[in-house]
């Protein structure tokens, strides 16, 4: 059954696709599915399959200055490397996958409503909306790659990503485990913000 949501392309397992990223785009070759588990000392991020299998996961390691991330796969073997620069206004972050193929992270500042992120490496870029939790990928002539709803109201933290190119699947895993860490880095900066401005009245 899909799901139609004009404004929001965040879908469930049960759903099977969205209807408006399939009328744009056509229909995805398949969705991987993300959770975060909470109430432990470090990130850990799940991908599961629409059979709700889980072929990735993602832990950053606690208490390190460079928010290292590392992703493997169901059997354990490593996929991607992942690290903030720190003190950096774009949120650069730089990925290695297992390959040695390296690309960067790195947004484009003055966007009032839309965010830009050019993936330097690869010639790739993501654009996406802050309010509505929409991303797209494009390659470097403009096809899409995937697109990427997250979960409006989640515990988990859910995020789900329709794939076009099966030969890209590891890159845009990467890809989403680091926009989930830019999204996460930005709400705990709001945060903070709030929270020191509120102290000073």
């Amino acid at each position: 059954m899909a799901r139609n949501s004009r404004f929001h392309r965040y879908h469930n397992e049960s759903d099977g696709y969205n209807e408006v990223n399939a009328n744009r785009y056509g229909m995805p070759a398949f969705s991987l599915y993300t959770s975060t588990k909470i109430f432990t000392l470090k990130h850990h991020i799940d991908i599961t399959d629409a059979n709700e299998n889980k072929l990735y996961e993602a832990n950053t390691k606690v208490f390190t200055l460079h928010d290292t991330t590392d992703i493997t796969d169901f059997r354990g073997q490593f996929v991607a490397h992942i690290e903030k620069k720190m003190f950096s206004f774009h949120e650069r972050h730089y990925v290695t996958m297992a390959n040695g193929l390296s690309f960067q992270l790195s947004n484009e500042l003055f966007h009032i409503y839309k965010d830009i992120t050019n993936i330097e490496g690869l010639g790739w870029q993501m654009r996406g909306n802050m309010f509505e939790l929409n991303f797209e990928i494009y390659d470097q002539v403009g096809n899409v790659i995937a697109v990427i709803g997250q979960k409006m109201i989640s515990m988990h933290d859910k995020y789900c990503i329709d794939i076009y190119r099966r030969d890209c699947e590891q890159i845009v895993v990467a890809i989403l485990v680091t926009l989930q860490h830019m999204i996460r880095d930005r709400e705990n900066a709001r945060n903070n913000s709030s929270t020191y401005s509120s102290n000073n009245y």
